[in-house]
């Protein structure tokens, strides 16, 4: 019996709580890099009653991504995406966070996009982290939404050599997510589905708390302490979001990146965290 199918990349704490809001009655593929950390979540969520298949996948890599497409239409038709799989600035060097956060997500939008049902939904993580960036030119926001897939790791303001350090990166990659969102919901428009964005700000998961204990550790702490909410997120509240833009009260929204931060990004340009005042000078340069 053919079964609507949801992918899911990256076995986190996000995935997982979005997957639990949408997914029943669904056959969910899981992917991520690791099998252990699949398997993991994909035994919490059959317990409470999902049908979960883990599937070893690399986001990084094409094949690996159309094998995961391949495996989920051995079971029916692809009408939801959760893409939550990425690296953050503590854990991998600069080319692996381009490779990784910046094209493989916008291979993954663009496969998806050629099998998605009519109807289908889909949602990618990105981060607060392309907000507080200083802003590109148009013609660079252009290239990182249009240029072809393969073509991206060349662009010329993506060299490893031009980017100081690995935080750099990951905004780059974080606005890329933002605009190949934009671009890509055109064309799945086109088959009658949506995609959206979601830029979350500091939410509490194993990731965050390796960002915690590294060399930036300080910086977020001070940021979640110093936004509007005066707290870090929960992987619930993210789930809230993506519940609504996956659901059938969400049919005139495509296109768009939600920014969820507590209010970070609005307290870094016109708050306490702005890099300007005296007690965010420190931050700001990070």
């Amino acid at each position: 019996m053919s079964k609507e199918v949801m992918l899911v990349t990256g076995a986190g704490q996000i995935s997982m709580a979005i997957a639990r809001r949408v997914g029943y009655g669904k056959k969910i593929i899981l992917g991520d890099k690791k099998i252990e950390n699949a398997k993991t979540i994909a035994e919490i969520m059959t317990n409470a009653g999902f049908d979960v298949e883990p599937f070893e996948m690399d986001l990084s890599s094409r094949e690996s991504i159309k094998a995961m497409i391949a495996k989920g239409l051995e079971y029916g038709e692809i009408k939801m995406l959760i893409n939550g799989a990425g690296v953050s600035p503590s854990q991998a060097p600069i080319d692996t966070i381009l490779k990784v956060d910046l094209y493989g997500t916008a291979v993954l939008l663009e496969e998806i996009g050629k099998v998605i049902a009519k109807g289908g939904v889909g949602v990618t993580i990105s981060s607060q982290s392309g907000w507080r960036m200083p802003q590109l030119t148009p013609e660079q926001d252009k290239a990182l939404a249009m240029t072809p897939t393969e073509e991206l790791l060349s662009l010329d303001f993506l060299q490893p050599d031009k980017i100081e350090n690995t935080l750099k990166a990951y905004q780059l990659a974080k606005r890329c997510n933002e605009k190949r969102t934009m671009y890509e919901a055109v064309r799945w428009g086109e088959r009658g589905a949506r995609l959206n964005d979601i830029a979350p700000g500091i939410i509490v998961t194993p990731l965050a708390i390796d960002e915690f204990n590294g060399i930036r550790g300080d910086f977020y702490k001070n940021m979640f302490a110093k936004c509007p909410a005066g707290r870090p997120g929960t992987a619930d509240e993210v789930a809230d979001v993506a519940e609504l833009l996956m659901s059938e009260r969400a049919q005139f929204i495509t296109g768009s990146t939600f920014l969820i931060d507590g209010g970070a990004t609005a307290s870094y340009y016109y708050g306490p965290l702005n890099p300007e005042n005296e007690t965010g000078m420190a931050e700001g340069k990070q």
